[in-house]
């Protein structure tokens, strides 16, 4: 069944998860990572080779799997024996794979949230207990502290996956820091970073990057069919190009409807210069409301990715791949040319810190959208 026909009554908050997306499986349930072949080779590499780093920053952008990897990476650093547990016959032969037996003891823990080797290092809940912090802090890093003390009694590896580590504050991120510069004995830190630009440069330096990249439409259709989505045909195409290549918008995308939506927006904006306002105000106001929250989100996310695109239309001419019927043409007409890039990146700028700045003071959501339309409206004509 796939992922968005399953409706779950709203959990508690102390049930929230901010490492997992919603609608989709949890990242340490996934046994297969599609199209990191790279990653994973470069970490068994050094695996191999014994020259396994204790601090490794897994980047790239959202939903491409980085959690995934990391999750891959712990169930096999814990399946491994230690060089004192290879016995009399020597060592096994080296591993050719990240893969791990489903059934073996470490993957059901794992799967079951049991593995004493494991500690998540994420956002805990506020201080009124309604909700997730905004941030990870310091009261986190200490309980990891107490997790690496008590289970360094036990003798065998230990994995400590943040998730993530952009998500630290300052005194969270200079807690972590001083673990990295005296890592405990057989313990590897796994820092998942969307934006490491972001994270303090002596964490950085103290870590080897594995860096994953966006997935191809074919590696996207694979992934959404593990992940249990159903996507029509010819659906792939379209995905891949709106969600950037990561499985995680893609799946943000088929649960809140967004292709139909940027169909739509693609539809209202070939009417420009000459808005067809009908339209433009029944978009509107199909967002607005508490329960329309996620779709608001989106549509702002929608409208912001096709000024990009239309941006990036005038210097390298319209994607090859259209995030809707009839795109293509739009954003040939709408930014013909490297004058028209500019104008179109400018207003990306502007009404992305308009989006924003909206949110944040809680604007009515249809007064924002039609604001933003008529902005866009006004620099076309």
């Amino acid at each position: 069944m796939s992922a968005r026909a399953a409706k779950a009554e709203k959990p508690a908050p102390e049930t929230l998860d901010p490492t997992q997306i919603e609608g989709a499986r949890h990242p340490r349930d996934t046994m297969i990572l599609i199209g990191q072949r790279r990653a994973e080779a470069d970490f068994l590499d050094a695996f191999t080779a014994g020259r396994l780093h204790h601090g490794w920053l897994v980047t790239g952008p959202r939903g491409t799997g980085k959690a995934t990897l990391a999750w891959r990476i712990a169930r096999f650093l814990l399946t491994q024996p230690l060089a004192a547990e290879t016995g009399l016959f020597g060592a096994p032969p080296a591993p050719t794979s990240l893969a791990t037996d489903p059934d073996h003891p470490v993957a059901r823990r794992i799967h079951a949230g049991s593995e004493p080797g494991v500690f998540v290092l994420k956002r805990g809940l506020n201080a009124s207990e309604t909700g997730l912090s905004q941030d990870i802090r310091v009261d986190e890093v200490r309980k990891l502290k107490s997790f690496l003390h008590l289970s360094s009694a036990e003798g065998g590896r230990r994995v400590v996956i943040v998730d993530a580590a952009d998500e630290m504050n300052t005194q969270a991120a200079n807690a972590l820091l001083k673990l990295l510069e005296e890592p405990p004995e057989r313990v590897t830190f796994l820092l998942i970073s969307h934006q490491p630009a972001r994270l303090l440069p002596t964490i950085r330096s103290r870590c080897r990057e594995l860096r994953l990249g966006t997935l191809a439409p074919e590696e996207m259709a694979e992934a959404l069919a593990d992940a249990g989505e159903e996507s029509a045909e010819g659906q792939t195409a379209a995905l891949a190009a709106l969600s950037g290549g990561s499985v995680g918008e893609a799946i943000r995308l088929l649960n809140l409807d967004g292709l139909a939506t940027y169909e739509k927006l693609v539809a209202l904006f070939s009417t420009l210069p000459r808005l067809d306002r009908v339209r433009a105000l029944a978009l509107a106001e199909s967002i607005t409301g508490k329960q329309n929250e996620a779709r608001f989100d989106l549509l702002l996310t929608l409208i912001e990715l096709f000024l990009s695109r239309a941006a990036r239309a005038g210097l390298a001419g319209p994607p090859a791949l259209e995030g809707a019927p009839g795109e293509a043409q739009l954003l040939a007409r709408l930014s013909p040319d490297g004058h028209a890039a500019m104008k179109w990146a400018a207003l990306h700028q502007s009404l992305g810190a308009r989006a924003r700045h909206g949110k944040a003071v809680n604007l009515d959501p249809a007064a924002l959208v039609m604001d933003m339309v008529l902005e866009m409206t006004a620099a076309v004509a």
